[in-house]
């Protein structure tokens, strides 16, 4: 926070610096971008600014301004029913559309601080040219422009695209759904077709934060989903994370044959598709399925066993099959930095007597945490949004019929993302909300990854290992 304010101290002085200082062509580029440069010879670079603040301009008289003017209502006209004389009847018309409105609206905002940000650089070059011609200096030609741009400069020129496109396919997005949030969005209320939404402000987030003795509202139902999910992701990245280990030790481990035969088996779960993989071990556990219908035969169990139907059964599966999918991942990293483990560690500590738990404990363990505890953590950040696993293997199941007044028929096996689709599907799809969860989501994401990384031994001591 300290360099952002001194950065942004320092950006206001050089600005006022320039405004007082500045002489007539420096002043001038805060009305005509470009000037500075294009009186003072730097022809092309000026050309450049100029053609940036016609084509500003031009958006803002065609389109701009009307973005802008609807963005407080999200519009003023729905959709309706008009009379018409050639087929003497009455036809349904559309007018204003909501969801094009609060979308144009932001990125004419975004626009709006690309164009502060250009000006901001437009008067910075013109004062700095100033400066060096002051000091008797001569200012770079269009040829060492595009000489530095492919040279020194070259990280830049690379930066450039990959910076645009987070900015308009992530942070756009982020925004856009931010301010969903605040808006009645939903299936009936879709901006265009049925009828236009319109803001409400905290009300969606009242909502979502209002607990009550019924649990069937959405405060209730949060907290639970969250608790479940909070647990799966615990359970779903240790229990691969140790027995991936100790899988990767026991194929390693000096005497094994066909070592390579092995690491295949493991493999080939990561080699077929989830979505195929995961579907037909779905059925498997079916009531009618593979697992049930051997056991009845065996003379095991009378009557099929309630995979999917009980909530209890349901969680300790899923938990139990992602094991199955993330083992492989697990081992193969585990493998490669078990290679690079000194033997001389091992053999000193044989030496000092200590056993092979001892030698795990203290050497492997310390040694493999201090190497994947970034992985660790982006694996459990990523379980929290794992939506595959869950969604094909239980789809959420089994019903809870306590939430079920909440959109989506939320399920015991339901994890916040799988909720946060459910209630975005259906003629009743309640877009707000799921974008109160994604926030939510975000939130809670975000503060559990910056805790736990600026714990994490690798981010305090990164030499210790070296």
């Amino acid at each position: 926070m300290n360099k952002i304010i001194k950065v942004i101290g320092d950006e206001f002085k050089d600005f006022f610096d320039a405004l007082i200082h500045g002489d007539w062509k420096t002043k001038l580029s805060f009305i005509v971008m470009g000037a500075g440069n294009f009186l003072r010879g730097q022809i092309v670079r000026g050309l450049f600014f100029l053609a940036f603040q016609i084509l500003f301009i031009y958006y803002l008289i065609n389109n701009g301004c009307y973005w802008l003017s609807m963005l407080p209502s999200l519009g003023k006209e729905g959709p309706g029913e008009t009379y018409d004389e050639f087929y003497d009847q009455y036809v349904y018309t559309y007018n204003d559309n909501s969801f094009q409105i609060l979308l144009y609206g932001v990125l004419t905002i975004f626009l709006i601080v690309a164009a502060v940000i250009t000006w901001r650089m437009n008067i910075k070059q013109a004062y700095e040219n100033q400066k060096t011609l002051a000091k008797g200096k001569k200012l770079t030609t269009f040829k060492q422009d595009i000489k530095s741009i492919v040279d020194e400069k070259f990280y830049r020129t690379l930066l450039t695209v990959p910076v645009l496109g987070i900015t308009v396919f992530t942070v756009l997005p982020i925004v856009f759904m931010i301010l969903v949030a605040f808006t009645n969005y939903d299936g009936t209320h879709d901006g265009y077709v049925t009828n236009l939404f319109t803001w409400v402000g905290l009300k969606n987030f009242k909502s979502m934060l209002n607990f009550s003795a019924s649990g069937g509202n959405y405060g209730t139902i949060f907290s639970k989903i969250l608790g479940w999910t909070l647990i799966w992701a615990f359970f779903a990245t240790f229990s691969n994370y140790i027995l991936g280990i100790l899988v990767a030790l026991m194929i390693n481990k000096k005497g094994i044959k066909l070592k390579k035969m092995w690491r295949t088996i493991f493999v080939l779960t990561i080699a077929i598709p989830q979505f195929i993989s995961l579907l037909y071990v779905s059925k498997l556990f079916d009531r009618s399925g593979i697992v049930n219908g051997t056991l009845m035969n065996l003379g095991w169990i009378t009557e099929p066993l309630p995979f999917w139907e009980n909530a209890m059964w349901a969680r300790v599966l899923v938990i139990l099959i992602n094991i199955w999918i993330g083992i492989p991942y697990l081992m193969l990293i585990a493998t490669g930095i078990l290679m690079n483990i000194p033997a001389d560690l091992y053999e000193a500590a044989t030496i000092d007597g200590a056993n092979k738990f001892q030698q795990f404990r203290y050497i492997t363990m310390p040694y493999m945490l201090f190497v994947t505890g970034p992985y660790l953590l982006t694996s459990f950040t990523g379980n929290m949004n794992n939506f595959n696993v869950i969604y094909l293997l239980s789809a959420g199941g089994p019903t809870n019929s306590a939430a079920s007044s909440a959109a989506g028929s939320v399920g015991y096996t339901d994890l916040l993302v799988t909720w946060l689709f459910k209630i975005t599907t259906g003629a009743e799809a309640q877009y707000y909300m799921a974008s109160v969860i994604g926030i939510a989501i975000f939130i809670i994401v975000s503060i559990i990854t910056l805790v736990v990384y600026n714990l994490l031994p690798s981010n305090k001591n990164e030499g210790d290992m070296a």
